[in-house]
């Protein structure tokens, strides 16, 4: 090879190789950030749907289901919330068969308005239509609203606390 000198050639053959090393640590990095923000998005949505199906849990009891609805409802809760609800157990039970209660909840919506580590809070819209078999009086509707609290345990979110708002 009369007239090219190996050292221009190594230099482009180093120059390209570094090339190649930044282009695939762009790539890599840019892979990253993508699956933690994918991440972080799967986890909002999970906190929400944990809210709305504690919802649904807490509005959905039928006299013949009652103890399994329970169960829905401490299944979906944690720390204050469950506690407070393991002590009502008892009542709730009772007054759902004694009134041959039959209710359906529906969730409307669900926000999160915040999210910090292993805690979040979320806004919830929810109505429920209640009925009391072999009664002659009329299904009534009623509406709610929560401002919830939730705990992730593990990898799951749990309801720690829901108010009633207006």
């Amino acid at each position: 090879m009369a007239g090219v000198s190996p050292r221009p050639v190594r230099v482009t053959i180093l120059t390209l190789s570094a090339l190649l090393v930044l282009l695939a640590a762009a790539a890599l990095w840019i892979g990253v950030r993508e699956r933690d923000e994918q991440a972080r998005a799967d986890d909002r949505r999970a906190a929400i749907d944990a809210a709305g199906a504690h919802a649904v849990s807490l509005l959905s009891l039928h006299h013949q289901t009652v103890d399994a609805d329970a169960q829905r409802i401490l299944a979906t809760s944690t720390g204050a919330a469950r506690k407070e609800y393991e002590a009502g157990l008892d009542r709730l039970r009772k007054t759902t068969i004694a009134n041959k209660v039959v209710q359906n909840g529906v969730l409307r919506a669900a926000g999160l308005v915040s999210m910090s580590g292993g805690t979040a809070k979320v806004l919830v819209v929810a109505d429920v239509d209640i009925r009391w078999e072999g009664s002659k009086s009329p299904p009534q509707d009623r509406f709610y609203r929560w401002s919830m609290d939730l705990a992730k345990v593990g990898k799951v979110w749990l309801v720690s606390k829901a108010v009633q708002v207006a």
